[in-house]
């Protein structure tokens, strides 16, 4: 019977994904942003903004995840 161990932690890509989340969110904020001038819709209007003050508040928490990650991986490598 195989044991069942997780797998090692690996991180070394983690701030190369971070910054292509950052990217694609930014891609569709400004998506979104685009499409707002073809609604007519108040209420779809205010949940496009909501939406993307929701993206914001994701994209910030990206960036600093990135800056943890960036700097643990520094660490490592002066280790």
């Amino acid at each position: 019977m195989a044991e069942n161990r997780p797998k090692p932690d690996d991180r070394s890509d983690n701030v190369e994904k971070l910054q292509s989340m950052v990217f694609h969110t930014i891609e569709n904020m400004e998506r979104a942003e685009e499409s707002m001038a073809y609604t007519d819709s108040e209420e779809q209007l205010q949940s496009i903004q909501a939406k993307n003050e929701r993206r914001r508040e994701s994209i910030d928490a990206f960036r600093s995840e990135i800056k943890d990650e960036a700097r643990q991986n520094n660490q490592n490598e002066n280790r």
